[in-house]
């Protein structure tokens, strides 16, 4: 299986290079405001994509997805949306859950500590590829400023499940994988810290 991974193309996807795969990830912040419009736009470009699978979920930039969830939702018809839910493709268990330690004030911001892990505490203990939006503490988490401001609960859930890879995005400056252990990160943000949609897709054979 040939996994390509995109996150933070906020609305500028249609300037991608997008290589061969089997599955498409999407981890979050596909637009800039988060509109309706934006979806529906989003979706479309979606349709016209030569992968047998694509998984999005929603990055604190998704706006209406947390405060018009069920409209919003309804206009992804080209992928599967995942909010807190797996889906198993030949035979691989993907988990998705958009949330991130508090972050201005945008969509999908839950405080750190019990709030975030009452949330991890949801993925499937049997997942193979977590997709998150914002990073995992001291994993692609690094601003430009030289902080680590990924969540700290959540390394402790994905050390504890060991997935094959964990997808996430969010940190712009953090673009890149790592392989530690079982788990390849990737933090696969297209746009740089000045929002240039310049890094290429990252792509993983599972």
């Amino acid at each position: 299986m040939k996994i390509v991974t995109i996150s933070d193309t906020h609305g500028m996807h249609r300037s991608l290079n997008m290589p061969d795969g089997d599955v498409l990830i999407h981890a979050g912040d596909f637009s800039l405001r988060g509109f309706l419009n934006n979806v529906s736009e989003f979706n479309e470009w979606l349709g016209g994509l030569n992968y047998k699978h694509k998984i999005v979920i929603a990055g604190n930039h998704e706006l209406c997805l947390e405060r018009d969830a069920e409209k919003a939702e309804a206009l992804i018809t080209n992928a599967t949306y995942l909010k807190d839910t797996s889906v198993v493709i030949d035979g691989v268990k993907f988990y998705g859950a958009p949330w991130q330690p508090y972050f201005f004030n945008w969509a999908f911001n839950l405080c750190r500590g019990a709030e975030l892990k009452e949330k991890w505490d949801l993925i499937d203990s049997d997942t193979d590829v977590l997709i998150t939006h914002g990073p995992p503490y001291g994993y692609l988490d690094e601003t430009l400023e030289g902080e680590h401001v990924g969540c700290e609960e959540l390394i402790k859930a994905v050390c504890s499940i060991n997935p094959k890879i964990h997808v996430f995005g969010h940190i712009h400056y953090g673009y890149g994988s790592v392989r530690v252990g079982a788990t390849t990160f990737v933090n696969a943000s297209i746009c740089t810290e000045s929002y240039d949609p310049v890094n290429e897709p990252l792509v993983f054979e599972l």
